[in-house]
């Protein structure tokens, strides 16, 4: 039952984290060391995102180029409309900080790791994922701060462009940097994966241990009551039912294969609390970082759940259908 629940074991260290966050929050002097380490810990996350990225893998997954366009345009264009139209009709349903959160989330790219499993267990195109992910996250590092500036000027809010230079500097720069070093360290990255994989899951646990310390000395708990946390999980998930059908119906209107299909339907619906956690820290105030990727992480969860057992529902299927062949 926990499993099923918690496909990925990783979300319970989340809330841990947020319970920690909530009790003993980082303040003053020791915040602003937490926060050094932070950047520090995403810089070196999207160093090895870089090494361990094959160019032949991103040359054959180029070759899918409809089905890259497809993803991209899923993240970055349908969604983001989508959270948006949302967030006009029914206002009264979140406090603008939570909106911000439903629009950030929208904007973000597709998982990594996540996306990739539940497309190879549903038979999809592996290699078609593997890229898909990479040129997500990728384009995420110049589209993502556009997309947020674009929607705080719309809201009336003030839009901070220099945004856009920490982020090159904190993800893009790292991420160049691994990819000139692979010709040196790409078999020594290959040996450390499990190493690399953890470190991807701390620097996700810091960031979001100094987003909600800054957003718990703000009194974050005294802005968001169950009522609205009911409506948030609610609006979450319509979200990413609409993502997943919207991808399935796309890859069917452009002819894919079953196998481009499935991949679609996993690349385009996810979003990635790994690139969106980091990402968050960067674009916003300390103080809103906390409850704008509250969002994120409840439908990061969900999407999990879901994905598993979709995946495992078209994989038994799958497998029948050669058996009656």
């Amino acid at each position: 039952m926990l499993n099923r629940i918690f496909p990925d074991r990783f979300i319970l260290i989340l809330f841990a984290v947020i319970a920690t966050a909530s009790l003993l929050p980082a303040r003053g002097a020791a915040l602003e060391w937490v926060g050094m380490v932070s950047n520090l810990a995403i810089f070196s996350l999207f160093f090895f995102h870089g090494l361990r990225l094959a160019h032949d893998a991103v040359w054959e997954g180029v070759r899918h180029w409809r089905l890259q366009l497809a993803v991209l345009a899923i993240s970055f264009a349908i969604m983001p409309l989508a959270g948006f139209a949302v967030s006009r009709a029914v206002p009264w349903m979140l406090a603008e900080d939570l909106w911000l959160g439903i629009l950030f989330l929208c904007m973000l790219p597709s998982t990594v790791q996540a996306a990739i499993a539940s497309a190879s267990m549903a038979r999809g195109n592996v290699a078609a994922s593997v890229v898909a992910a990479a040129l997500s996250n990728l384009a995420a590092v110049f589209i993502t701060p556009l997309l947020v500036e674009m929607a705080l000027r719309i809201s009336g809010g003030e839009g901070d462009m220099t945004a856009i230079g920490r982020i090159m500097t904190l993800l893009l720069l790292p991420f160049v940097l691994g990819q000139f070093a692979r010709r040196w360290l790409a078999n020594w990255a290959e040996r450390k994966r499990a190493w690399i994989a953890k470190l991807d899951r701390t620097t996700i646990a810091i960031t979001v241990y100094v987003a909600f310390s800054a957003a718990v000395n703000e009194g974050l708990w005294t802005r968001l009551d169950g009522a609205e946390t009911i409506r948030l999980l609610i609006i979450v998930g319509a979200l990413l039912a609409f993502a997943f059908a919207t991808s399935w119906a796309l890859g069917r209107v452009l002819g894919f294969s079953r196998a481009d299909r499935v991949t679609l339907f996993f690349a385009g619906a996810h979003k990635s609390l790994a690139t969106g956690a980091p990402m968050a820290r960067i674009l916003f105030p300390a103080a809103q970082a906390g409850l704008i990727i509250l969002p994120l992480m409840l439908y990061h969860q969900i999407q999990l759940i879901l994905s598993a057992w979709i995946a495992a529902r078209w994989d038994n299927a799958h497998e029948k259908g050669r058996e009656s062949q």
